[in-house]
């Protein structure tokens, strides 16, 4: 058991350093990269088409990640709203991982794109696991499938910066429940976000293009002399040995003390020839004294 633990532990590591560079070179671009996960048929390609279709009104260029077992049809269905897109299938892989979304973002044109999603495998339990390199985790909960998921898939609504209760124009045909559903994020997440949304007609889509425009303010706001990363939240109701990644939150703080390490340096190095100087006079000055002291007592 404990081997295995290890390896898994080991695999998450490697998988942690490429994120770590995916979401460097993001930041580097000033480009804002969102995760988005759910069960299948959770409504996560209607709402980038919605999003594409809204969006593009503005002129913001979007490129998406798509992550299936099979097929292009997501992909298609992408390009066709108006946007770039590449299509990764994983054959029996329940997720992306980092490795899998750098070969998709290898695939677009990232310097010509504002905004970037990587639509996850549709799953409520292996994507939660896996760090692709993106500024926030986004997940989808339908109305159909019930507002007792959250409970029940707790891993991947801890991992959420903003959860999206989708099919809402439906909701009068089952027994699900908004505020339901929000008390049992906050007791998971208190730091996660919950808004409701129907993609085919609209409804509530306004506080997702809010959000998308509250995550790039702050990524521009962060992200000087690409020295600091999007900072990521921590929730605090999540058991810190299952924390993903673990290093998020001492980034910062590795970033400053590397960064006062090398201004120091090149401080000493502008200035040593200086120092050096000085010590000579002082040491002259030092010598000197105790030689007209010398001369005095004599």
């Amino acid at each position: 058991m404990k081997s295995t633990v290890e390896v898994f532990e080991s695999i998450l590591s490697k998988n942690d350093k490429a994120a770590a560079k995916i979401r460097a070179d993001f930041n580097a671009r000033g480009l804002l990269a969102i995760n988005l996960m759910s069960s299948p048929g959770a409504g996560k390609t209607t709402l980038l088409e919605r999003t594409i279709k809204e969006l593009g009104k503005k002129s913001v260029k979007i490129g998406v990640v798509e992550g299936d077992l099979e097929t292009n049809k997501d992909a298609d269905r992408i390009i066709g709203a108006g946007a770039k897109a590449y299509q990764i299938t994983t054959g029996q892989s329940c997720h992306l991982d980092a490795d899998m979304v750098k070969v998709g973002l290898d695939n677009l044109p990232l310097d010509k794109l504002d905004l970037l999603f990587v639509e996850n495998v549709g799953n409520l339990v292996c994507p939660a696991s896996y760090d692709v390199g993106t500024h926030a985790n986004v997940v989808l909960l339908s109305v159909p499938e019930g507002d007792d998921k959250i409970p029940k898939y707790p891993v991947m609504f801890r991992r959420s910066d903003l959860v999206i209760i989708t099919k809402v124009s439906l909701i009068e045909h089952f027994d699900f429940s908004i505020e339901r559903a929000k008390s049992e994020l906050a007791k998971l997440n208190p730091l996660s976000k919950l808004i409701a949304l129907d993609s085919k007609t609209g409804e509530g889509f306004e506080a997702w293009i809010e959000f998308i425009a509250e995550q790039k303010a702050l990524l521009k706001k962060v992200n000087f002399s690409g020295i600091l990363e999007f900072p990521i939240k921590r929730n605090p109701l999540t058991p810190r040995k299952l924390e993903f990644p673990s290093a998020r939150n001492s980034r910062f703080y590795n970033y400053f003390f590397v960064v006062l390490k090398i201004k120091v340096k090149l401080l000493f190095q502008r200035h040593i020839n200086f120092i050096f100087y000085f010590i000579f006079l002082l040491y002259n000055f030092v010598l000197k004294s105790n030689c007209i002291f010398e001369k005095y007592d004599e």
